[in-house]
């Protein structure tokens, strides 16, 4: 290589370090501009301050931790972390309001934002079709579905109800004193019984496993067991639901169950406007919806699925209040006594209980709201979805958050509920005089928050009542002895999950007759309903 050959060389080699020197320099200052800038932005991020909650593993966040009774974890992590707890599953954010402030705040005050529900395809979206009301999403359907159960449900009207209620507690009370043992299928009748008759107009049912009702609860558990979380791998792997149903058993198996009860629905439906057509024109939901139905604009199949889902929320619901009532009054027997006390001096023991005594049975009333509120059969009440990004209290919640209301810790707050929270006690809700402290209010949150909350509280409260009356003016009920005359003991605190509803831990109980004349008394009342 020759002297110009070389300082030729080494004029390159000197402007290509050049080059790369100015090009790190550029390089490394963008670099440094890019992650200054993503500081800044990190650091206004309002997810920075989401709420407070346990650490979770990488891509499952907090998943393994929802299981088995969740409503304990999450009342211990409101200990650890607060009222309203932050959960990440899978990347889906979540949190618990575990107080009655926080879930009034955001689900009662703000549901403009939180009145949405969470996307359930096996439950709501195949099984039900779309149209289960307490399942759908915050739209159109929902609106005209919630504005025709309204107008049917509402306080004002709900009185012509009352005769099959009061009918339904008489049967259930003879059935009690005649064959108290099987109690809890006396509770399971009455119950489905009240609410077909009060949906599509229907006798009374003889017998717990009447074929029609018996495959409806079969079905309404089926519901309520794929709600569940973590019930089916679908709703973590969305893209599973793109399966064709032949490749997919879960599939096909509830779109075959939603076909065949879409079918016992419409039939059970279209009975009521049948009797209507024939003259016979009396109370129920289902007539109801057909009398409205060119006003209310939903087809056949959604009145009929409307009328389903009321059926479908309101029988197991009833049957496992009364079963905590239940077991409250035999746990706690001096409830019993007040309650009959109250009794003998407003209805005597001539007559049985009526509707018209309702406004001078407070502590019996009180007993309703106690039984919903200490028994708590729903502890996590039904999930809310926000649809756009909210503060509550200098914390950051996304859109799309799903809301669990804790209503376990809610009702066992000593701060609202004194500090026998955990105790079976109605006279909590008694002013110092013993009336009701306000009756216009149910002093527990098992009906739900907002724009959700259950229209048809106001007959499932006449139900409670009129049970609970009739039972307590005729019956005595005590816990079970054994073979040596011992109290049998009774698990107050356990519970039994079935899907969304928890029930109490099986216990005996005896029902004997009050006085020498309940038992002829009711039976005169139930030939009078059988004649009518």
């Amino acid at each position: 290589m020759s002297d110009i050959q070389r300082t030729d060389f080494m004029y390159l080699i000197s402007t290509i370090v050049s080059t790369i020197q100015l090009n790190s320099a550029v390089v490394l200052g963008l670099v440094a501009a890019l992650i200054a800038a993503l500081a800044r932005r990190y650091s206004r991020s309002p997810w920075r301050k989401l709420p407070p909650g346990p650490r979770g593993w990488p891509f499952l966040g907090n998943a393994l931790s929802l299981s088995g009774n969740q409503w304990l974890t999450f009342n211990e992590w409101k200990n650890t972390y607060g009222d309203v707890v932050y959960l990440s599953a899978l990347g889906q954010p979540m949190i618990v309001l575990n107080t009655q402030e926080a879930a009034r705040e955001l689900l009662d005050r703000r549901a403009g934002i939180y009145s949405d529900r969470p996307n359930n395809i096996v439950a709501a979206g195949v099984l039900c079709g779309g149209l289960a009301i307490f399942f759908q999403s915050y739209g159109p359907l929902w609106r005209k579905m919630r504005k025709a159960t309204h107008e049917a449900l509402n306080r004002g009207i709900t009185g012509p109800f009352q005769p099959a209620q009061l009918r339904e507690a008489v049967v259930l009370t003879c059935d009690m004193l005649t064959q108290p043992t099987t109690w809890r299928s006396h509770l399971q009748r009455a119950s489905s019984s009240m609410v077909m008759s009060v949906t599509y107009d229907t006798p009374p049912m003889e017998a717990e496993d009447d074929p029609i009702v018996k495959d409806v609860n079969e079905f309404s558990e089926h519901i309520l067991r794929s709600a569940v979380p973590g019930a089916h791998l679908v709703e973590v792997f969305t893209w599973m639901k793109y399966i064709p149903s032949r490749f997919a058993k879960w599939k096909r198996d509830a779109e075959e169950a939603h076909a065949n009860f879409s079918r016992v629905f419409e039939d059970l439906y279209n009975s009521v406007g049948t009797k209507l057509a024939n003259g016979i024109n009396r109370p129920s939901f289902s007539a109801s919806l057909l009398k409205d139905a060119g006003h209310n604009q939903l087809s056949v199949r959604e009145n009929a699925w409307l009328a389903a889902t009321m059926y479908l929320a309101g029988a197991e619901t009833t049957s496992t209040a009364l079963e905590w009532w239940m077991l409250g009054i035999v746990a706690y027997p001096e409830t019993q006594r007040r309650a009959q006390t109250e009794l003998d001096a407003v209805v005597g023991r001539t007559r049985i209980p009526t509707f018209a005594d309702l406004p001078h049975l407070p502590y019996l009333y009180a007993m309703v709201k106690e039984a919903l509120r200490w028994g708590t059969l729903g502890p996590l009440g039904l999930p809310h979805r926000s649809t756009r990004d909210d503060w509550y209290q200098g914390m950051f919640i996304p859109a799309g958050t799903i809301c669990i209301p804790n209503l376990w810790a809610m009702h066992r707050d000593p701060e609202i509920y004194g500090a026998d929270a955990h105790h079976f006690n109605p006279a909590r809700f008694l002013d110092k005089e013993g009336q009701l402290k306000d009756a216009r209010e149910e002093g527990h949150l098992m009906y739900g928050f907002g724009r959700r909350v259950c229209v048809g509280r106001h007959v499932a409260n006449d139900s409670l009542f009129i049970d609970m009356a009739v039972m307590l003016w005729a019956c005595t009920l005590e816990p079970a002895k054994d073979e040596g005359g011992e109290v049998v003991s009774i698990d107050v605190d356990g519970r039994i999950d079935v899907g969304l509803n928890v029930r109490p831990v099986p216990f005996s109980c005896s029902a004997t007759p009050r006085f020498q004349e309940a038992p002829s008394i009711l039976a005169g009342e139930r030939e009078l309903f059988q004649e009518h």
